[in-house]
C-alpha cells in the first residue's frame, strides 16, 4: 500500500514545531537561550571530540552510510554474542532445575526456546538497515504516533530491568571474588557505573567493545561446562508428572522464549549504520544466530551446573548459602583462577547493561519531544540511578525476579513483533518503497495506530488469562495445576492475528491511512 501524501504541518502544532527543529535538524540557531539549548550545544560539542551521537535517534540516510567490509557484517551476530553470554543468561538456566525438570527436558527448553525467541527478533533487525531508522521509530508505522509513545516507555522499563539483572548478577560474582566481604550494593552500583559509562559514548564504541568481549566469555563457559560435566547428573528423572509436567515444560519454554524475543524491541537500533541495500536474509541468520547460539550456551551451562547440585552436597550449600557467585568460586579451580575468571565474567554482565542503557535512553528520548531535547547522556545518568535502585530492590530473589520479569518481556514481544509483522507482509506488501519515511517523525504522515493499539489491548488480555508467575496465575494457566503452565504466548499469537488485519483494515478505509 503507498503511503499517503503528508500535508504539511499546521505552524500552530506545538509537537509539529518539536518535530522538525529538535530531531532533524543538525544545530540549533545560536540564538537559542535556556536550559535545554545549552545542553543540546554540549551534547554536539562532546560528540565532535569524543563521538557522543548527539543526533542519535535521527533516521540514518542511505547516502550517509558507507559499505562495510564482510569482517564488519559479522558484527550483526558478534555484538548479540557478547551482550547474551553472560551471567544473566547462566543464572536461567537453573529455573528448569528450580522447576523439577530433569536435564534433557531442561536442555531441550533452553535451545527450541531461544531458538523461537531470537527468530523474533533477528526479523525485527532487519528493519534498521533498509530504514535507517531506530526500533521504537520502525512501530511508528504501525502503532502511529501517540501509541507508540506507550511503546517506547514500555521499552524503557523493559531495558531498565534487563540491567537490573544483569547488575544483580554481577554483584553477586564479584561477592563472591572478595569472599563475602564486599556488599552486593558495591557490586551493583560498580557494574552499573562502567556500564553507563560505555553506553554513553555511543554506538561505535559499543560496536567496538561487543566485537571481542564475547571470545572471553566463550573461553570461561567452556571451562564451567568442562568442571560441571565431571558432576554432572544426566540420570535423574523429572519430579513431575501429568499437566503438572507440562505446565512446567510450558512456563520454562516462556521464560526462555522472553528472554530472547525480547531484544526485538531494541534489535534495529544496531542496524542502522549498515547500507540500506544489505541481504535481509543475512541480517536474519547472522541476528538468529548471534543470539539463540550464545543464549543457549549460557543458559545449557547453568543447567548443567544445577544438576550437579542433586549430588554435590558441598556445591547445593555454597549456591543455597551464597548463590551463583559463590557455586562458580567453588566449581572453579584452583581458587586463584576461580576469582580471576570470576572477574571477567563481571563483564558479561556489563555487557548486556551497555545495550540496555543505550537502547532505553534513546526509547525515552521518543516518548515526548521535550524528552527528545535532553541529550542521551543525560538519560543515561537518569537511568544509572534507576537501575541501582531496582538491583537492589531485587537482588535478595533472583530466580523469581528471573521467572517473572523474563515472561513479561515475552508477553508484549509477541504481541509488538507479530503486528509488525503482520503490516510489513500484508499491508505494506513486504515492499518498504511503500513506507514514507520522510514523515517518520511527522504525526500527519503515521496512521493513527488504532487498530495496533486495539489488536495490543487484545493481547494484554490473552497474557492475563494465561500467564503463570509467581505472583498470579491465569485461569488458562491454573487448568495446569500445581504452579500453572503459562500459555499466554501462545494464546497471544492467535489472537493478535485474528485481530489487527480486520481492524486495520478498517482503518485504512475509514481514515484513509
Amino acid at each position: 500500500m503507498a503511503a499517503p501524501v503528508v500535508a504539511d504541518v499546521a505552524k500552530t502544532d506545538p509537537e509539529s514545531i518539536y518535530e522538525c527543529q529538535v530531531i532533524e535538524s543538525s544545530a540549533q540557531p545560536a540564538e537559542e537561550k535556556g536550559i535545554l539549548a545549552s545542553l543540546t550545544r554540549l551534547e554536539q560539542y562532546l560528540d565532535k571530540k569524543i563521538g557522543l551521537e548527539s543526533e542519535a535517534i535521527d533516521r540514518k540516510r542511505p547516502e550517509d552510510r558507507r559499505q562495510v567490509k564482510w569482517y564488519e557484517e559479522l558484527n550483526m551476530a558478534l555484538v548479540w554474542a557478547s551482550g547474551v553470554m553472560n551471567l544473566a543468561c547462566f543464572a536461567s538456566g537453573f529455573l528448569g532445575w528450580e522447576f523439577g525438570l530433569s536435564l534433557k527436558e531442561s536442555l531441550l527448553c533452553y535451545i527450541f526456546g531461544t531458538l523461537i525467541g531470537s527468530s523474533a527478533t533477528a526479523y525485527c533487525a532487519t528493519f534498521g538497515a533498509a530504514t535507517g531508522l531506530r526500533q521504537m521509530s520502525v512501530s511508528r508505522y504501525s502503532f502511529g504516533w501517540y501509541p507508540n509513545k506507550v511503546l517506547a516507555l514500555l521499552n524503557a522499563i523493559q531495558q531498565i530491568g534487563w540491567s537490573a539483572v544483569g547488575c544483580i548478577t554481577g554483584g553477586l560474582a564479584l561477592i563472591a571474588v572478595a569472599d563475602g566481604h564486599l556488599s552486593v550494593a558495591v557490586g551493583i552500583i560498580i557494574i552499573a557505573a562502567v556500564a553507563l559509562i560505555i553506553g554513553m559514548l555511543g554506538l561505535r564504541v559499543i560496536l567496538l567493545y561487543e566485537q571481542f568481549a564475547w571470545i572471553v566469555f566463550f573461553v570461561i563457559f567452556m571451562i564451567i561446562f568442562g568442571e560441571s560435566a565431571k558432576h554432572v547428573d544426566n540420570k535423574t528423572p523429572t519430579s513431575l508428572s501429568g499437566t503438572e509436567f507440562s505446565g512446567a515444560i510450558l512456563t520454562l519454554l516462556a521464560v526462555v522464549y522472553g528472554s530472547s524475543a525480547s531484544w526485538a524491541t531494541i534489535a534495529s537500533d544496531y542496524y542502522v549504520h549498515y547500507p540500506a541495500n544489505v541481504s535481509r536474509v543475512k541480517v536474519f541468520v547472522l541476528t538468529s544466530l548471534g543470539l539463540a547460539i550464545p543464549t543457549s550456551i549460557g543458559m545449557c551451562a547453568g543447567a548443567v551446573a544445577a544438576s550437579t547440585l542433586n549430588h554435590n552436597q558441598a556445591w547445593n550449600d555454597a549456591y543455597n548459602n551464597g548463590g551463583i557467585g559463590f557455586l562458580l568460586r567453588d566449581m572453579l579451580y584452583p581458587l586463584g583462577f576461580a576469582k580471576f575468571l570470576l572477574v571477567l565474567l563481571v563483564l558479561s554482565s556489563i555487557s548486556i547493561n551497555i545495550m540496555n542503557t543505550y537502547s532505553a535512553a534513546l526509547s525515552i528520548q521518543q516518548i515526548s519531544p521535550i524528552l527528545a531535547r535532553i541529550p542521551r547522556f543525560l538519560w543515561a545518568i537518569v537511568l544509572f540511578g534507576i537501575v541501582i535502585a531496582l538491583g537492589l530492590a531485587g537482588r535478595e530473589t533472583l530466580n523469581s525476579y528471573l521467572q517473572n520479569f523474563l515472561s513479561l518481556l515475552g508477553y508484549w514481544c509477541t504481541s509488538y513483533v507479530l503486528i509488525l509483522w503482520m503490516e510489513h507482509v500484508f499491508v505494506r506488501k513486504g515492499n518498504f518503497a511503500n513506507y514514507d519515511l520522510e514523515s517518520w517523525n511527522n504525526r500527519h504522515g503515521l496512521p493513527h495506530g488504532i487498530a495496533a493499539s486495539i489488536t495490543f489491548l487484545v493481547g494484554v488480555v490473552c497474557w492475563v488469562m494465561g500467564m503463570a508467575e509467581t505472583w498470579y496465575v491465569g485461569p488458562l494457566a491454573a487448568r495446569f495445576g500445581g504452579s500453572g503452565g503459562d500459555l499466554s504466548n501462545e494464546f497471544t499469537l492467535v489472537f493478535t492475528c485474528i485481530a489487527y488485519l480486520p481492524l486495520r483494515y478498517l482503518e485504512i478505509k475509514w481514515f484513509g491511512k
